[in-house]
């Protein structure tokens, strides 16, 4: 307990009035600081959540970063445009763009057998045909399976979200695609990723 501080009554503790004379208490020392230890933690808790609130904006720019940095050193394969003639590199870049478009890789299989050049990007693309067709073979055996599996136990859409996942698979191609093509457009003799360093034609 306390004392007033004008009539010396007892007062409760944390009484602002007395309760004898009316006259305004100040707050103890305790009190005051109790007070500023809240005021202390409660601005440490906005700083903290300023501080998080900021790494989580900068988060993402981060991944991305991380990102095209994963995405550097995946394409960083072995080019070996200097083995090739700089005529030959500039008159069949249409024929080695074609090479990644699918069964267009038959335009330049049969016809620019005799560029080297146009032969490199045949092969990358070939080998990137035939894998992306024994990948929708296998994907279409495994979608099956898992959707009558499911089905059979009452989890169709559990099978609908596994499938959409071995769907997104599909677009390792077309991000290979997209690469080859930008390394034949600028004439460069570079290797696909992963599937590159497999030769079918010599």
């Amino acid at each position: 307990m306390s004392k007033c501080i004008k009539c010396g009554a007892e007062l409760e503790d944390g009484a602002k009035f007395c309760p004898e004379c009316g006259e305004k208490q100040e707050q103890p020392a305790a009190e005051s600081a109790q007070a500023q230890k809240t005021e202390n933690t409660q601005t440490n808790d906005q700083a903290q959540n300023q501080n998080q609130n900021a790494n989580i904006g900068a988060a993402p720019g981060a991944n991305a970063s991380d990102i095209g940095d994963k995405l550097k050193k995946l394409n960083d394969t072995a080019d070996t445009t200097d083995e090739f003639d700089k005529a030959d590199i500039e008159s069949n870049k249409v024929m080695a763009v074609l090479a990644y478009l699918s069964w267009l890789v038959l335009i330049p299989l049969i016809g620019a057998q005799k560029s080297k050049y146009a032969k490199f990007h045949t092969n990358q693309g070939l080998i990137l045909a035939i894998t992306e067709i024994a990948w929708g073979i296998v994907s279409a055996v495994v979608k099956t399976i898992i959707r009558t599996v499911f089905s059979l136990i009452g989890l169709g859409f559990l099978a609908t979200i596994i499938n959409s996942l071995l769907g997104l698979v599909s677009l390792a191609f077309l991000v290979l695609s997209i690469i080859g093509i930008v390394n034949a457009v600028n004439g460069k003799a570079k290797q696909l990723p992963v599937i590159g360093k497999f030769t079918l034609i010599k």
